[in-house]
Parts: structure tokens; sequence; C-alpha cells
């Protein structure tokens, strides 16, 4: 196990250095610059060409690169231009915010999709199965901003019950959870329904049922451990992917987080808040992946036996 894990990780090493080299041009290939945000009205071509050596962005941009993931890879995301303060402290002091939401939202997910999953499955081909899996798979479809206008449309405005806006109390974290789970609920219970299906249909299933085991004891106890494999690897995926729906929402619902951080140094053109922002998100995608495949492998040994 420890010489897969070690081979999955090495793999994870030129992904990341694309992923950056994608961040980074795409980030400076945007029209403006911070240094916009920096020059007071008035100033001239000399200031403009000052505040530009200062901050380096007068290099070519494979310099500007080296130096940059150089300092990244040593923990050191540089200082943000627009805000003058350290990139690192700007993010710590938001990603718990966003972190605290996306947690929340996978748990959401995850107990709503297997719950589903389940009822599908033992009522496979009934209208129960029919309409269950038409919900989810049409909450899926609309946009987490409109789920979240919504919810703050009916709950907020016309009902009074949770705050509109902000992160003070437990009671502002209902609606932005809500919003960003119902949008994995579908994913969660189409695999767990698939899953469970096909451990229904195994041998070992027969077997249970002709020794007259309870078909409730059957399903929660044996089928759905088989069934989880699949599940799991969709769940370890998804980390990555709520951190990154939580970037909307937080704009939304007015939530502190990296999501709002991210959107206002994109308005400022802070080159060095984007690309750390930026970073971490796809850095969770990844690290989503690697979970997803160590405990699939954990699980499962044929899978790390295939890929020795």
């Amino acid at each position: 196990m420890l010489g897969f894990a070690i081979r999955r990780i090495l793999m994870l090493v030129p992904v990341f250095l694309a992923v950056s080299v994608i961040i980074f041009l795409m980030i400076h290939m945007l029209p403006g610059d911070p240094i916009d945000n920096l020059l007071r009205i008035g100033a001239g071509p000399d200031q403009r060409a000052a505040l530009t050596e200062k901050y380096g962005l007068d290099r070519p941009l494979y310099e500007q690169y080296l130096y940059w993931i150089g300092n990244v890879v040593q923990g050191d995301f540089g200082n943000a231009i627009v805000q003058r303060r350290p990139v690192a402290s700007l993010i710590s002091q938001a990603l718990p915010y966003s972190l605290t939401l996306g947690g929340l939202a996978l748990l959401v997910s995850t107990v709503l999709g297997i719950t589903v999953g389940i009822i599908a499955a033992s009522f496979k081909g009934s209208w129960l199965d029919q309409g269950l899996m038409g919900g989810v798979l049409f909450g899926s479809m609309l946009p987490n901003f409109w789920i979240g206008l919504l919810l703050i449309l009916v709950f907020s405005v016309s009902l009074g019950w949770t705050p509109v806006s902000g992160a003070r109390g437990w009671e502002s974290l209902i609606l932005p959870v809500v919003t960003i789970g119902l949008g994995g609920t579908a994913l969660v219970a189409r695999v767990t329904r698939v899953a469970m299906i096909d451990a229904q249909g195994r041998d070992f299933v027969m077997l249970l049922h002709a020794k007259g085991v309870h078909p409730v004891v059957i399903q929660l106890r044996h089928v759905l451990r088989h069934a989880l494999i699949p599940v799991v690897t969709i769940l370890a995926l998804r980390i990555g992917w709520i951190l990154g729906g939580a970037v909307t929402v937080e704009v939304v619902f007015a939530r502190p987080g990296l999501g709002s951080l991210l959107i206002k140094s994109l308005n400022q053109h802070d080159y060095p808040v984007v690309q750390a922002s930026l970073l971490i998100l796809a850095m969770a995608v990844l690290l989503g992946t690697l979970l997803g495949d160590l405990l699939q492998a954990a699980m499962d040994p044929r899978i790390r036996d295939n890929l020795k």
C-alpha cells in the first residue's frame, strides 16, 4: 500500500506543475494589471514604470513564473500588490470559512445522496425510484447561484427564518450549505443506486436471501458495504469541486471566504492573490483525487495490484 501511495503522489507532481503554468498564463493574459489600482489620478508614465519594475512585472513571463513557483514550493505565496499584505495571511483568514462551508455541504450531499440511492435501489423500477432519481437529477441541473437566490427569497425575505447574508452565527450557514449540498446529491445518489443494484445481483446476496436473512439487513450490512467503493471515490472527488463551488455561493450570500477573496482580487488584478487562490482550489481537486484513489485501493486490493 505504501508503494502505491508513493507512486500516486509522484504522479501528481507533473500535473501540479502543468496546472500552475495554466493558472499563471491565464491570469497574466487578462487585460489590465494591478498597477492601474495603485496609480493615482494624473500619474505619469515614469510612476507606472517605477511600480512595474518594483513588483517585477517588467520581467519576461517565464522569469516571473519561475520566481513565483520557486517561492510557492517553499510555502511562500508572496505579497499582495494592491492589498499590500502577505498572501498567506489573506488566505489563512479566508480559507476556514470556505472549508467549513464546503465540509458541511459535503456532509449534507453524502447523507442525502446515499439515503436516496439506497431507497431508489431498494425499489428499483417503481414510481418511487423514478420520482426520486428524477427529482435529484432536476435539482442538479439548476445553477447554484439560482438555488441560492431562490432560498434567500423564500426563507430569508418571505419567512424571515435565516439571515440574508453574512457569516454571523450558525444560522447563516444553513442556506449556503443547502445550496451547495443539493448540487452534489444527485451524483452521489446515482452512483449509490447503480452500485447497489450491481451488488444485489451477486451470488452472495442470493445466498443470503436463501438463508432467510431479512432484506433490510442484506441491503444495509452487505450490499451497501460492497457498493461503497465507487461511492467513496466520488465523495473524495467532490471535496475539491465543493470547495470550488463555494466560490459563487459565497458571493451570492456575501460570506467571507476564498471565493470572496478571489472575486475581489480578480477585480483588482492582484496577481499573487488570484494565483494563490486558484492554485489552492486546483490542489483541493488533486488531493481529493489522490484521497479517492488511496481509499479505493485500501478497500479493494485488486486496484493497487493492477498498477504494480
